[in-house]
């Protein structure tokens, strides 16, 4: 596998490794050391790339820059703070897709990953409890609250109970 230092990551490739860093900081956690009292990196799946060793050593060199956490270069995405079920009907075909969708986005950018389902979703108009829907603005900012707790406080799964978005056609043929 290579280095040692890259073992835990190539373990975690392809999964979340969020739980590895400070949601404060965006660095990795830390801990207080029980032999030294002072502060390290916490890395109970090994040490990485880029953290120094416990004790310092002549052999470490610390002359790489950033380190790999902190380039943007390794960014993939954005992580959204929480993601969210809707259910998104078409009120002309009785129609139904469930999207999952993160809790920052605008209902234009649902709309634009809804596309692939229907084309022309641009030329309807999209209701919730009948009243329309400002694209600008977030499933929140338009009143559609995120029930998910009081859902599992009830014992209720929130899967099944994901608010309905109904698109009303307007009879314009709009393409995005």
């Amino acid at each position: 596998m290579g280095d040692v230092l890259l073992r835990p990551i190539l373990e975690a490739a392809g999964t979340d490794i969020t739980h590895w860093f400070n949601p404060k900081t965006r660095d990795l956690q830390t801990c207080v050391d029980p032999l030294t009292g002072c502060p390290r990196y916490y890395t109970p799946q090994g040490r990485v790339l880029h953290v120094p060793p416990l004790l310092p050593r002549s052999d470490w060199a610390n002359d790489f820059g950033v380190p790999w956490w902190k380039d943007v270069k390794y960014e993939v995405g954005i992580l959204s703070a929480k993601t969210r079920l809707v259910r998104v009907i078409n009120t002309l075909t009785s129609q139904e897709h469930v999207l999952e969708v993160c809790a920052e986005e605008s209902l234009w950018e649902i709309l634009r990953r809804y596309l692939p389902n229907n084309a022309h979703a641009g030329s309807y108009t999209w209701k919730h409890a009948g009243a329309v829907l400002d694209m600008e603005r977030t499933l929140e900012q338009n009143g559609l609250a995120d029930d998910d707790e009081e859902l599992w406080h009830l014992g209720l799964d929130p899967s099944l109970h994901a608010p309905g978005l109904l698109l009303h056609f307007n009879d314009d043929l709009t393409e995005l």
